[in-house]
């Protein structure tokens, strides 16, 4: 039974459940757009490596010009890139630049899906990344999303060569030509078949342009359109709705001016059938491609000519009647197979599931439909009850009648008979239970341990509980409603196939609204969220969290880091997710380290109360050097918890939830430094402050404006952040007070800065050509020269470059002044050496430091030999301490 229920589960649940998001409101062009929409069976898939990847502009034009189903399929969720806005990287990232690519979406009209590639940084060969990557389980997934989306066009953003200029680029051409020729082949990833058919696209283009083709190539052997049209409907150009969509992608810098006006794309044949004048040559995008789907069109085809503008309502018959029939011709489908939704026209069932999906979004925004789900509080414990308040409203003249409202894992199933009066809200509150069985929030590719190249995904994931009875009576008074007696239940799960692809998680908890229009039976499925109003961005919504009984958070982003056998404090700090919860709280160490309090008792009496516990740590003689790891853990009724919660908060993406483990490095150097008083302005994404007080110094954060020789010569050096260069204006300014200090004897030292878009065409005190020059292998051998850098106060040898992640370095000068030194040396296999990662001058009676060593990854991570070279370079100059 489950099997047949999981296809309509998936109708409902994926095109509607959009999370934390102000409900969608549709305007009349809207509406007219989605009703030609209706009428068009096709379909493209567009595939690159990462968030920003994609062409916004020829995504907009396919999906509101063309009105075809258009995707974007990105391999990565782009973890490994870096953060202009705020200090999250890695997974935190991961998921930032995933609701990014979901925000850019929701403006171009197209659909967002995902493999389990892991952004380990930036590679310059595929075959680099596949070393890295599963090669062949990327391949798995990709054919995957194509044979659930069955796509008749592929495009790709790069072509499989060097060009592409980054191994993921490249790597994801690659693949998607082997995919184009497996996602046909039965024989290939057949443990997908139980779900899914095999297809074969029609062909595979290459979307080239300006920055691939040599002046003068003759491109007469390939397609073009011209994507720059305007949308009167919408009011934009493709160009401009590119512009809002492309600008989402706020983490990597990448707003956009919009353009007006021609805008040609060329394709590039790759494989699969030829085409001389359009990409979807001998693809039929009219219902004649479903049997028996002629006559779904001519119905559609008449309510759009009956549209009335000035009320859409009028259209809801039409919409009915048009739904009955593709209900039909799905029962029709559903009959002649043994498995359901699959085997022989599987791609017209599809098709079909789609289609009604679209009919009743359509038929709610004709009604002026509004149904929303707000919970009272922002989080639950799995278990816990929890009141939702549900409202209703009819905006349309439309007889509406109220008739049944289920949950999906929250148990409670109403039947009533309510009318829906026009203009009259139909409020009533449910008190609801999660099911048990559903875990936290977490985003479901970061719920099980990940490889430096992979993801992995958990078994199955419950989406679904529903009653099999209707003894959940209830009322629309106001009152709880109360669960009767005998309710047994349904559960659906799904399966790790297909979770794969997916953005992001399913809805925690939602609820399914059965009404009667004129007579016609129709359901709609919404979230339930959580409602608040903030005094500056107005009426908000973010979703449910499900969260553990208590929350265990170390400080973010912190190393633990002993250059000598003082103790630190170790605050770990206990939220309660319910109302009384009690339980220990301890620290795990390694062998040769010692805690006080061995164990903290604690007991939290309300919901998100909160409790810090201060334990002191420090090594013993027998500590071993270099980098191991301290684990909080709370044990409550025997059930130990030892993940913290996350907030990821920007008013460009709904808000996002992480429940990072309570693991932080710990570290035991030999480390001396000089010089006690460090300056430091901050770059993006940029924790190395908080490193450098781990090993003594005094860090005062300073504002662009404090610069002045005058306030910075009590600082005996000042730390730039990562590209502050490229994202502090006023450095333009500030630079001859940066100058004037080093003159006078202070010491600057400035992390990487990227290639392009610096404030400053000078950003040292001679000239250096910043290039996009780096060596992505974190342990490639390092050749040091005898600069007094390496010597004092720590001597620096190869093993300080053991044990590093995410790229050795990056943005690597490419030509300098003869007054910078370098100091040390290393490339990529097969590479030149890269002898700029850092460099040294000296500029009047002080010095400059440009470094593009991934500082800002290492220090965080706990790396020892990261903290000694960073304390060389502030201690650089300086006498020992008398």
């Amino acid at each position: 039974m489950f099997r047949h229920l999981r296809p309509l589960l998936a109708a409902l649940l994926l095109p509607l459940a959009a999370l934390a998001q102000t409900p969608k409101t549709y305007s009349s062009s809207d509406i007219l757009l989605g009703l030609k929409k209706l009428n068009v069976l096709g379909s493209v898939m567009y595939i690159a490596a990462h968030p920003d990847d994609e062409n916004t502009r020829l995504i907009a034009y396919m999906a509101n010009e063309r009105l075809l189903e258009t995707s974007y399929l990105s391999c990565t969720r782009g973890d490994g890139g870096q953060n202009l806005i705020g200090p999250e990287l890695r997974e935190g990232l991961g998921v930032i630049r995933t609701q990014e690519l979901l925000a850019a979406r929701r403006l171009d009209g197209g659909r967002q899906f995902f493999t389990r590639a892991n952004d380990f940084g930036f590679s310059k060969t595929s075959d680099e990344t596949f070393r890295i990557w599963d090669k062949e389980q990327v391949l798995a997934d990709m054919v995957w999303v194509i044979r659930q989306r069955r796509p008749d066009v592929l495009i790709t953003r790069f072509p499989p060569d060097a060009r592409a200029g980054h191994g993921h680029h490249q790597a994801s051409a690659i693949l998607a030509a082997e995919a184009f020729d497996a996602a046909g082949d039965p024989k290939r990833f057949p443990e997908q078949l139980q779900y899914v058919q095999a297809w074969q696209p029609k062909r595979l283009l290459w979307n080239t342009g300006s920055f691939f083709v040599k002046p003068g190539e003759d491109m007469s052997g390939y397609l073009k359109l011209d994507a720059g049209g305007y949308n009167p409907l919408l009011g934009q150009s493709y160009g401009e709705i590119a512009a809002r969509s492309r600008s989402n992608h706020r983490s990597q810098g990448f707003g956009s001016a919009a353009q007006r006006g021609e805008a040609l794309e060329y394709f590039q044949p790759v494989k699969g059938d030829k085409a001389t004048k359009d990409l979807f040559e001998g693809v039929d995008q009219t219902w004649n491609r479903v049997p028996g789907g002629a006559a779904v069109g001519k119905l559609i085809q008449e309510v759009i000519r009956k549209y009335d503008a000035s009320n859409p309502s009028a259209s809801v018959a039409g919409l009915m009647k048009s739904n009955k029939l593709i209900m039909q011709l799905l029962s029709a489908k559903q009959a002649n197979s043994k498995i359901p939704y699959v085997g022989a026209g599987r791609e017209q069932r599809l098709i079909l599931v789609e289609k009604s999906r679209e009919v009743h979004k359509l038929i709610a925004a004709c009604l002026g439909l509004s149904i929303t789900a707000t919970a009272s509080e922002s989080s639950v414990v799995a278990g816990q009850k929890m009141t939702v308040a549900i409202a209703i409203l009819n905006r349309s003249q439309k007889e509406i009648t109220l008739k049944r409202v289920s949950g999906f894992l929250t148990m409670f199933d109403t039947v009533m008979q309510t009318p829906l009066l026009t203009g009259k809200v139909v409020s009533f509150s449910a008190a609801l239970t999660i099911n048990k069985k559903v875990g936290t929030s977490q985003p479901y590719w970061l719920r099980l341990p990940s490889s430096v190249g992979m993801y992995q995904v958990p078994d199955s994931v419950l989406v679904a509980e529903m009653s099999k009875s209707t003894s959940f009576l209830g009322s629309t008074n106001g009152e709880p409603l109360k669960p009767g007696k005998g309710v047994t239940k349904n559960f659906i799960k799904l399966t790790r196939q297909e979770l794969i692809g997916m953005p992001e998680n399913e809805s925690n908890a939602s609820v399914l609204t059965s009404l009667e229009v004129e007579g016609q039976q129709y359901s709609i499925y919404v979230p339930v969220q959580y409602k608040h109003t903030d005094p500056v961005l107005g009426e908000l919504y973010q979703p449910l969290a499900v969260v553990p009984p208590v929350l265990v958070n170390l400080p973010p982003a912190r190393s633990y880091v002993f250059a000598d056998a003082q103790p630190k404090t170790v605050p770990v700090t206990l939220r309660a997710g319910r109302a009384g919860v009690s339980g220990s709280l301890a620290l795990a160490l390694p062998a040769g380290w010692k805690c006080e309090p061995a164990t903290a008792d604690f007991a939290l009496a309300a919901k998100d109360e909160e409790l810090t516990v201060n334990f002191q740590v420090q090594p013993l003689a027998g500590a071993a050097p270099g980098r191991a790891e301290l684990r909080a853990t709370a044990t409550v009724a025997g059930q130990a918890y030892a993940r913290g919660i996350q907030k990821i908060e920007y008013p460009h993406i709904p808000t996002q939830f992480l429940f990072p483990e309570a693991v932080a490095p710990l570290v035991k150097l030999d480390l001396k430094r000089r010089g006690q008083n460090v300056a430091y302005l901050m770059g993006a994404g940029d924790e190395v402050p908080d490193a450098l007080r781990q090993i003594g110094y005094n860090v005062t954060l300073l504002k662009p404006e404090e610069l002045t020789a005058a306030n910075l010569k009590k600082y005996d050096a000042l730390v730039v952040g990562v590209r502050a260069y490229n994202t502090v204006e006023r450095l333009k300014t500030q630079q001859p007070e940066i100058l004037k200090y080093m003159e006078q004897g202070g010491n600057v030292v400035v992390q990487y800065t990227v290639n392009r878009g610096t404030v400053l065409p000078q950003i040292g005190p001679y000239p250096m050509t910043m290039s996009s020059d780096r060596v992505t292998v974190e342990d490639a051998p390092v050749t040091l020269t005898k600069h007094p850098l390496l010597n004092a106060p720590n001597k620096i040898t190869a093993q300080d470059f053991n044990g590093w992640v995410q790229e050795q370095g990056l943005y690597y000068p490419s030509q300098w002044d003869p007054k910078y030194q370098t100091v040390i040396s290393s490339h990529d296999p097969g590479e030149t050496p890269k002898e700029s990662a850092i460099l040294v001058t000296d500029y009047g009676k002080g010095h400059y430091i440009y470094t593009g060593l991934s500082l800002f990854r290492e220090l965080p991570a706990g790396v020892p030999g990261a903290y000694r070279i960073i304390t060389n370079m502030i201690s650089y100059g300086k006498e020992p301490a008398q």
